[in-house]
């Protein structure tokens, strides 16, 4: 019984956490409650109960919350405790937190770059390995660890270009 009252106020903390967050995102936009619920497609009074965390939203309600709010539905998932927290990353703040480009937007430059650090990830784990066969009995050097650059999904050692 008590770990079902626990599982209990975890859930009733998570909503009225969720809850605050878009009550002060909403007024940080200058949007009533009555003028979001419009433009989120949910009703006042839903809305509302989100706000003084009677309701948990849906993943999709908190989607659409988030458009209407123009804000990251991400931002909104974490919040909730649907996602975790991924680490932290100026360029990913930026993005998300840029009035000027549309969620759309946003969601293809965050992919691009996602893209982009994990083939600079693999570049330099596929560096290492070469490092470690071609040299197994030696430590590695600094020279080794230097970034590499890609070039048409070629990798040059920049201590070996002529």
């Amino acid at each position: 019984m008590a770990q079902e009252e626990n599982l209990a106020a975890v859930v009733s903390n998570a909503a009225q956490d969720i809850g605050s967050f878009i009550r002060s995102q909403r007024e940080a936009a200058q949007v009533s409650v009555r003028q979001l619920a419009e433009k989120a497609g949910v009703s006042n009074p839903y809305l509302s109960q989100i706000e003084r965390g009677l309701r948990k939203p849906s993943a999709d309600v908190l989607n659409q919350i988030a458009k209407a709010l123009r804000v990251s539905a991400e931002v909104l998932y974490i919040q909730a405790g649907i996602l975790e927290p991924s680490e932290t990353s100026e360029v990913r703040d930026a993005i998300v937190t840029d009035t000027a480009i549309n969620e759309r937007q946003k969601q293809v430059l965050l992919d691009i770059y996602t893209s982009f650090c994990q083939q600079n990830e693999a570049a330099l784990d596929a560096a290492g390995a070469l490092d470690t066969v071609s040299n197994p009995d030696e430590e590695s050097t600094t020279e080794a660890k230097r970034p590499l650059a890609i070039t048409n999904s070629v990798l040059i050692d920049p201590t070996h270009v002529n």
